[in-house]
């Protein structure tokens, strides 16, 4: 069974009034795509809650009353700073996710947060990943796909080297300005820039493709790295040109 829009206006509506007559619930707001007009018939609920006591209780009595009254099947934690995002899925596949925190802590982290009751505190917003800490991951996927293909671990390859990509895509949506998490703003870099990441996508788990498609994803990293670390770039191109360089994977295959 699929949820309608309806379904989920329905299931919102119903959570809203809850938290209108749950005291311990200061604020409540709609955050994501519906709260700047752009939700489409597979959005989510996307809701934020300030809290002003006793927040295990509230986790569990929220827990408690999506699965009674909205059927959920499964629920996970994203913890974030100060906030704890219940992830809910419910019996009809649609996605509830409920962000609880503090009051002191309630405030818009974004610019889809549209306060419906409450009082939130000035805007703030998510720490982001820093694009030193980005290529530190993508060097460290860089080694182990080199790893992986040698070793003929080709399942792990593909992994590491679609994991190199990601990374690299990820810088590309910071230095646009995009939302970087998830790949959120990936389908809104320019063309040119999406592009370019084609060729490092993995087509087959052949050796021959998978040493390919590395080089391809080393080369989008090196890209990004010299645009957004210009600093680092000279180091670590070199080292990255090196570990992706089809002579040394098949030397190492051979080994």
């Amino acid at each position: 069974m699929i949820y309608s829009e309806q379904d989920r206006q329905h299931i919102r509506t119903a959570i809203l009034d809850r938290a209108r007559h749950d005291a311990r619930i200061t604020g409540a707001a709609i955050t994501g795509s519906a709260a700047d007009g752009k939700e489409d018939q597979w959005s989510d609920i996307d809701l934020a809650f300030g809290v002003r006591e006793d927040m295990p209780a509230v986790l569990a009595d929220w827990t408690a009353y999506m699965y009674a009254e909205h059927a959920a099947l499964h629920h996970l934690d994203v913890l974030a700073g100060p906030w704890t995002y219940r992830v809910f899925l419910l019996g009809n596949t649609l996605q509830v996710d409920l962000a609880f925190v503090t009051e002191t802590e309630f405030r818009a982290l974004a610019p889809t947060f549209r306060l419906v009751f409450g009082e939130a505190q000035q805007p703030g917003s998510f720490p982001s990943q820093s694009p030193e800490s980005l290529i530190g991951f993508g060097w460290l996927y860089a080694v182990h796909a080199r790893t992986t293909i040698a070793r003929g671990k080709v399942w792990q390859a593909e992994y590491m080297i679609s994991a190199l990509r990601d990374t690299a895509f990820t810088l590309a949506c910071l230095r646009h300005g995009l939302p970087a998490a998830h790949a959120k703003g990936v389908d809104h870099l320019p063309l040119e820039v999406a592009a370019s990441f084609e060729a490092a996508l993995v087509r087959s788990l052949d050796t021959a493709e998978l040493s390919r498609a590395f080089r391809h994803a080393a080369n989008t990293l090196i890209r990004e790295i010299q645009i957004v670390a210009p600093h680092l770039a000279p180091q670590l191109a070199s080292s990255l040109e090196s570990i992706a360089s089809p002579a040394i994977l098949k030397k190492e295959g051979a080994s």
